[in-house]
């Protein structure tokens, strides 16, 4: 299934100080989500941390990309730039994303990112995002198309249009919250139905009700 990835920098600190980083990153993202059978459907790579929307073929698929990634990079980067200890902080956060407006939304959330943090004034402007690819028709090898993006038109061109036109909208701030609150707590992102059968499979999958549980009259 679907899974939004986050991974930050520990304190919030940079971990990508120049294009030569960037550019390493992205190669061992080609190389290991290749290597493990992990599908990269949307990404950005920004100063502090990283977010990706990926389909990994088994369970295993991901931890190992993500550990690989990890290994490779640290060690690049605390050479290159003469520094020593972590890089990132803790483990990487990833949620479940329902197939449907949920993935898309989650990959348009993922594009903006550089919009939202006024790097850029639109989402084609910012390299090291997968926006070009989904948006544009551009080359990417990194970029998997999901089932669900090709069902927007009989073309690429077709695609390319019915995809941009999403951005024509801004996401609802219901929807960034939902997005930011499940990918922090590791809880399903979708519909309240989609909820309730992760939880009954798997884990608790979205936030408690507040306050005590109604006591059962018998």
């Amino acid at each position: 299934m679907p899974l939004h990835v986050v991974q930050r920098g520990n304190n919030r600190g940079p971990i990508f100080r120049g294009i030569a980083d960037l550019t390493f990153f992205r190669q061992c993202l080609v190389h290991l989500s290749g290597q493990h059978g992990v599908a990269v459907h949307a990404y950005v790579l920004m100063t502090n941390h990283v977010h990706m929307l990926v389909t990994p073929a088994l369970a295993t698929s991901l931890p190992r990309m993500m550990q690989g990634v990890g290994r490779v990079y640290v060690k690049y980067f605390n050479r290159v730039h003469e520094r020593t200890g972590t890089l990132w902080e803790g483990r990487y956060k990833a949620t479940i994303v329902e197939n449907d407006s949920y993935l898309l939304t989650c990959m348009r959330y993922i594009e903006l990112n550089p919009v939202r943090a006024n790097i850029v004034q639109r989402p084609e402007d910012y390299p090291w995002s997968s926006f070009r690819a989904n948006a544009c028709g551009a080359p990417d090898d990194l970029v998997e198309r999901h089932s669900l993006y090709e069902t927007m038109g009989c073309s690429p061109e077709e695609r390319c249009l019915s995809y941009r036109a999403l951005f024509q909208a801004a996401i609802p701030e219901r929807d960034i919250h939902l997005i930011r609150d499940s990918t922090q707590h590791a809880w399903a992102l979708g519909s309240r139905a989609f909820r309730r059968t992760i939880a009954s499979v798997s884990r608790r999958a979205e936030r408690l009700p507040l306050g005590r549980p109604r006591k059962v009259v018998a």
